[in-house]
């Protein structure tokens, strides 16, 4: 076999290859083969008809094309692997020559992955928001805990802010009760937003058996973005009371015996919080730095591959899950059709970007994997994707994910290589050492790649 490979554009070549016949034999042998288990013929016993008579009673030209259907496959991948490419999806494959015992010839086009230089990444320099934890973010997660303990009595008297209502609800469109319009004993806190635009305004003024209406827009079911008419009636009033702030309710709330020993742990845990958030921030924008500092040629069929693959996890998990049409998420968000287009592919395009970048990075630092970082990595995601580790294990390991998980890990390490040789100050202009910060910096950066990536396929 021969094959010479032509460079069409930097993502893309044409490998030209010519096979003599008699390397062909493997597949007529397996053509005939497959041919004698397939077709009948009198005076003859299934699977022993000579090559001849199914020469003479088929055509020799149903062997030929079934002996390099078969023979193709190995062709091309014996001819990428000679000229060293990285290919991107299936080639698009054309027969130039085929001349029974003389020659096949064909070429084949192919995406590859592009030639990428690295640049020197040590002088980059990011600034990240600062950590400081106030007395005011302190006292709202005490009062956030306190919220969570609250109590509640049923009081005879009109509905005010802060109680809590159970109420029934009744969904009316254009004068008729949906099906799934109808709510009975739900138990709602006036003021927290967690039910119907204009709920709180309607139930407050009302005792006990009354009831209002009021128009919202619905936020899900089978009318969701639709105005619809409620009827809201009141079965309870309760009041909600909130524990003292003492050391008792640090007690009762907690391991700790004093209110102060319940601050001081509440301080501690919004510190790692900030910590973490400050350490995300900035793997972000060293990631980002270090995309503008290389040209990436990205190959256009993968590209719009990519983005068709944005666009239906969007409109069918995401918004379906939901009950939102694009349109609707669109008019919700703000956006024109035309601004959605330029987002979701300038997306695409930074995620396949990222991936090719940090793959680069991976060769260049001769990164590896361990098995270690592989089963902390499939536990969080298992943890991410509401399945238990065994289930998350054996749905890759069936779906042939593994290299896939793997390429996330390595990634991941790689831009924690480059933002430990980046400068990182924090917007009092203090340097920022994320070793202190983070034991799971890698593992960080392995879930800031992903999000970028949304694993454009490759």
């Amino acid at each position: 076999m021969k094959s010479a490979v032509e460079t069409l554009n930097p993502t893309r070549v044409r490998l030209t290859v010519e096979v003599p016949f008699e390397e062909l034999k493997d597949s007529l042998d397996a053509a005939y083969k497959k041919i004698n288990q397939q077709v009948t013929v009198k005076g003859f016993r299934k699977g022993k008809i000579p090559a001849r008579v199914i020469d003479q009673r088929f055509g020799r030209g149903a062997v030929l094309e079934e002996a390099v259907n078969d023979a193709l496959p190995k062709f091309y991948t014996e001819a990428v692997n000679e000229a060293e490419l990285n290919p991107l999806g299936q080639p698009e494959v054309d027969i130039k020559e085929l001349k029974d015992n003389e020659l096949l010839s064909f070429t084949a086009e192919v995406d590859i992955r592009p030639a990428i230089e690295i640049p020197d990444y040590s002088g980059i320099e990011v600034e990240v928001d600062a950590v400081e934890v106030t007395d005011e973010d302190i006292e709202k997660s005490v009062q956030q805990l306190r919220e969570r303990f609250a109590s509640t009595s049923p009081v005879e008297r009109a509905a005010e802010d802060g109680d809590v209502v159970t109420v029934d609800l009744e969904a009316k469109v254009e004068g008729e009760v949906l099906e799934d319009g109808v709510a009975s004993d739900v138990s709602y806190t006036i003021g927290s937003g967690e039910l119907l635009d204009g709920i709180d305004d309607a139930v407050k003024g009302l005792s006990a058996g009354e009831e209002g209406t009021f128009t919202s827009e619905l936020k899900g079911g089978s009318a969701a973005g639709k105005e619809a008419e409620v009827t809201v009636k009141v079965t309870q009033v309760a009041s909600r009371e909130l524990p003292e702030l003492d050391d008792e309710f640090a007690q009762l709330a907690s391991e700790f015996d004093t209110l102060e020993e319940l601050k001081a742990d509440s301080r501690k845990r919004l510190q790692n919080m900030k910590q973490y958030d400050q350490a995300t921030q900035a793997q972000e924008r060293v990631l980002d730095k270090l995309l503008e500092l290389v040209e990436v040629p990205i190959p256009e069929k993968l590209l719009e591959d990519e983005i068709n693959t944005r666009k239906h996890n969007l409109e069918h998990h995401q918004l379906g899950q939901m009950g939102l049409t694009l349109d609707r998420y669109l008019e919700i968000q703000g956006k024109s059709a035309e601004e959605f287009e330029t987002e979701t592919r300038e997306a695409a395009i930074k995620g396949i970007k990222t991936q090719f970048v940090l793959d680069e990075l991976v060769n260049k630092e001769k990164l590896n994997v361990n098995q270690e970082e592989l089963t902390e990595h499939l536990m969080r995601r298992a943890a991410s994707s509401g399945m238990s580790p065994d289930q998350f294990a054996q749905a890759v390991v069936e779906g042939g994910q593994v290299p896939m998980l793997v390429g996330e890990v390595a990634r991941g390490k790689a831009l924690a290589v480059v933002v430990e040789a980046a400068t990182v100050k924090d917007t009092n202009g203090e340097i920022v050492d994320l070793d202190d910060e983070d034991e799971d910096e890698a593992e960080g950066s392995a879930e800031a790649t992903e999000a970028t990536e949304e694993k454009p396929e490759a």
